[in-house]
């Protein structure tokens, strides 16, 4: 039986394997008759900008680990997706490429399913500055009604900082805020979204003295935290929440963030509320 390839073999596999189905006439290269489907080896490396002799040593096994720059040129010629992108990234490097924040243009039809199908435990798709793309209907009637917010207002973090309703709703409001805004701070920083916070971050500084002074803290919540949220719920009084966040197919863009009730009774009121009236 014959070894496990290397490492390095399996980058070249996976790149002739992209490389092959990549249609040369899209990319304005001949369409004479080729001896194999795909581009070729020269057509990648002028694509990607890099000399045909090191693009061919990666696809042979040889000449070392390439940079991240190398990578990323040969990501954008193969046209690879994020999750083709982050296994080239695996294969060549050892480790996933650094955070790309792209802003989200909402959410698919499966997306939104998955939400509906979580009813009566409240969920809602989050972007990673924290505006609030999609939801279900249990979100509305316990969290809130985003559907009746511009959108510009649909965010978390000016709820939570400039909503009365947000400090009606929280038992301990300071603790909670400073617990969220550190989970902001952790969730912008992964995803490489630090420059879309400012503008937000700026914002609620000047009309929040209470973010000012917690920004400015630059606590970062413990891996402890807490671990049921309660709520006080204009309509059905007291609720305790499992919360749990969720990467979205991959994408630093987007997380899945799920309330789940802690006591089965409180499920079925929020039922109640889900159903014709």
């Amino acid at each position: 039986m014959s070894a496990l390839p290397a490492a390095e073999n399996l980058l070249g596999t996976f790149l002739r394997a992209r490389r092959t189905k990549l249609d040369p006439a899209a990319f304005g290269f001949p369409a004479e008759r080729r001896r194999t489907p795909g581009l070729r080896r020269e057509e990648v490396a002028q694509r990607a900008n890099i000399s045909l002799t090191w693009y061919a040593w990666l696809e042979q096994g040889r000449g070392g680990a390439p940079s991240a720059d190398v990578l990323d040129r040969i990501a954008r010629a193969l046209m690879l997706t994020d999750i083709e992108r982050e296994h080239l990234f695996l294969l060549g490097l050892g480790r996933p490429p650094e955070a790309r924040y792209r802003k989200s243009q909402g959410v698919t039809p499966r997306l939104q399913r998955v939400l509906d199908a979580l009813d009566p435990s409240p969920a809602v798709i989050r972007t990673a500055t924290w505006d609030v793309v999609a939801w279900n209907r249990a979100a509305t009637v316990v969290l809130m009604d985003y559907g009746a917010l511009p959108v510009e207002q649909r965010n978390m973090l000016r709820f939570i900082f400039l909503d009365p309703r947000a400090r009606d709703a929280h038992y301990d409001w300071e603790s909670m805020a400073r617990l969220v805004l550190g989970i902001f701070r952790l969730d912008s920083a992964r995803a490489g979204a630090a420059a879309d916070v400012e503008p937000l971050v700026d914002e609620l500084s000047r009309r929040s003295p209470e973010f000012n002074a917690m920004w400015r803290d630059h606590a970062v919540p413990s891996p402890h935290g807490e671990a049921v949220k309660h709520l006080r719920h204009p309509v059905l009084g007291p609720l305790a929440f499992e919360i749990s966040a969720f990467a979205v197919d991959g994408r630093t863009d987007l997380s899945l963030l799920v309330y789940n009730p802690v006591a089965p009774a409180d499920a079925e009121r929020i039922a109640s509320l889900l159903e014709p009236r």
